[in-house]
């Protein structure tokens, strides 16, 4: 079976329990490891005696490390190459903003320095969307709740995360439980993140979204719809033939009606298929009875070979107009980030380049571009 990731919650609870150890030493373990990466579990001060033997014989510091690290060239975009104890690798992101630059609509507002940072749940993917780069690869195993856990960790040691999206490599409701547990380390000490600051996204595995407000109330959840009718969501993500349209918008409505929170719609605009004007008045009346907010998200292409363009700006500017101005829509329009390193929405795919690394030698600013707040 080999040694767990100290993050891995539910293997630490199970040792603990049965060596007779106080969980509550658990929060102290991972703030010290969060705090010192390169300590070894001995160095770990004020634990029960019978907790070294324990740590030493099944847990290790880390299982995954980072191979690369990335950069934009615009300095906004991070993007960390993680490879993981079986030999295979996935991506995760650090967008960054500082809402003191005035980058709504050019005016100053309060606010400071902030990251989102977007987490790959899986190796590869078995939805198979067609637009998106990390459904070429296929499925290839899913991370445990510990992998989850030290992206954020990894990332912690470049720059503060405030935000966590869950919109990196694979369908995170595919990876129900160990998503769960990941979150609920992230929602307690050391991490104390907000349940408010962490989406979940899904392309809208139906059974998994009626369990998830129970099992983590409070969360953002974000459904990659990416079309109005069932026959153009079929054509471009095979795996909405499982998830019928009218089912998912059943599921979407109890959801709503037990959390009581928005709705994050995803839709990414693909120029010829899903953004002429009849498609924004379906998926207006689609959606309006519904609390949401709809991001619409310019398609990155993923190859010369990609058999879809994307949409000008005047017809995603037509799109929106329509959602908000005739609908009443709440509609953004989402900000591409590190295209130039393959970061950008639809984009991550393992592609190994020569390790290298980025020194961060200032605190990093952040940001929040996908409009959560």
């Amino acid at each position: 079976m080999g040694v767990s990731s100290i993050f891995d919650a539910p293997d630490l609870r199970r040792e603990f329990e049965e060596a007779g150890i106080s969980l509550h030493f658990i929060p102290l373990i991972w703030k010290y490891v969060l705090k010192n990466p390169h300590c070894k579990l001995d160095d770990i001060a004020s634990l029960p005696s019978a907790a070294y033997p324990v740590l030493n014989s099944k847990f290790t510091t880390f299982t995954s490390s980072v191979h690369s690290v990335i950069e934009s060239n615009d300095g906004v975009t991070i993007k960390l190459l993680i490879k993981l104890k079986n030999g295979a690798f996935v991506e995760t992101v650090i967008m960054k903003y500082d809402s003191r630059l005035g980058k709504y609509g050019g005016k100053p507002r309060p606010g400071g320095p902030r990251s989102t940072l977007c987490i790959s749940s899986q190796v590869g993917c078995k939805m198979g969307c067609t637009f998106c780069a990390t459904g070429s690869m296929g499925f290839k195993n899913n991370l445990s709740s510990g992998e989850i856990v030290e992206q954020l960790v990894h990332a912690s040691h470049l720059t503060q995360i405030r935000n966590v999206v869950f919109m990196g490599m694979g369908e995170p409701l595919n990876n129900y439980t160990a998503l769960v547990e990941a979150i609920r380390v992230m929602l307690g000490a050391p991490f104390q993140l907000s349940p408010k600051k962490i989406t979940v996204s899904t392309v809208g595995v139906i059974h998994a979204i009626n369990k998830l407000h129970k099992d983590l109330p409070g969360l953002n959840l974000a459904v990659s719809l990416h079309a109005p009718v069932q026959d153009i969501r079929c054509h471009i993500m095979p795996a909405a033939r499982a998830f019928p349209l009218q089912k998912l918008m059943d599921a979407l409505q109890l959801y709503q009606k037990n959390s009581q929170q928005k709705i994050f719609i995803e839709y990414i605009m693909l120029n010829g298929i899903n953004d002429e004007e009849q498609h924004a008045h379906q998926l207006s009346k689609l959606l309006e009875t519904f609390d949401v907010v709809v991001n619409l998200i310019p398609f990155n292409p993923i190859g010369s070979s990609s058999p879809f363009k994307t949409s000008s700006e005047e017809k995603v500017s037509r799109f929106q107009n329509i959602l908000r101005g005739v609908y009443g829509i709440r509609t953004t329009v989402r900000k591409q980030m590190g295209q130039d390193i393959s970061g950008a929405c639809g984009q991550l795919v393992v592609n190994l380049p020569e390790k290298r690394s980025t020194e961060a030698t200032s605190v990093l600013t952040d940001i929040e571009d996908l409009h959560l707040r």
